[in-house]
């Protein structure tokens, strides 16, 4: 008879992710875990406390696929347009992580949810380079630009619109370019 195969963590984490992909977070149990990896639940339990400590962990690993969009588009010469662009991005490529990240149930304001690490404060301090604005004027502006920017990639996440990305990017030109020059006057 072989030995059981062991079942590390990264695979009980990938496995995860692999069904959170397609479905939401309900759907995310030791059972359907173990089904996917063909064993029992022993490993999970094994490897994490229990499931609330396992999807911690699965959702700092989905938040680091979203800082991942952002830093790649933060290094572009439009940084503070791409970085955009890059959260609209990770909601097509990754509605159901989108919608865990950022269209769940929280106790945020938009301020707290846009400074909450520094992602939040890297896309602050490069819309600063293109504004000119102070840290305070532009955290007061980008959270503007943040609500326009979600509400396309909430669009975009959920499939209620379908939009090129020509179309998105001259979206977000066209009309960030019009706040900026409001915020001016």
């Amino acid at each position: 008879m072989p030995p059981p195969r062991k079942i590390k963590k990264e695979d009980i984490i990938n496995v995860a992710l692999e069904i959170l992909k397609k479905e939401d977070i309900e759907s995310l149990n030791a059972r359907r875990i173990a089904k996917e990896l063909n064993s029992s639940v022993q490993p999970i339990y094994h490897n994490f406390e229990n499931m609330e400590d396992l999807k911690e962990v699965v959702f700092k690993e989905i938040y680091k696929i979203y800082q991942d969009y952002m830093v790649k588009a933060s290094l572009k010469e439009k940084a503070y347009k791409e970085m955009g662009l890059a959260y609209i991005k990770f909601a097509r490529d990754y509605p159901n992580y989108f919608k865990l990240i950022f269209m769940s149930k929280t106790d945020f304001t938009p301020e707290s949810l846009i400074s909450n690490d520094d992602t939040g404060n890297d896309v602050i301090n490069t819309g600063m380079k293109l504004t000119g604005f102070s840290y305070e004027e532009q955290r007061k502006f980008h959270v503007k630009v943040w609500m326009f920017t979600h509400g396309i990639a909430s669009l975009v996440a959920t499939n209620t619109v379908k939009l090129t990305e020509r179309e998105i990017d001259d979206l977000l030109r066209d009309t960030v370019g019009a706040m900026i020059e409001g915020m001016k006057k």
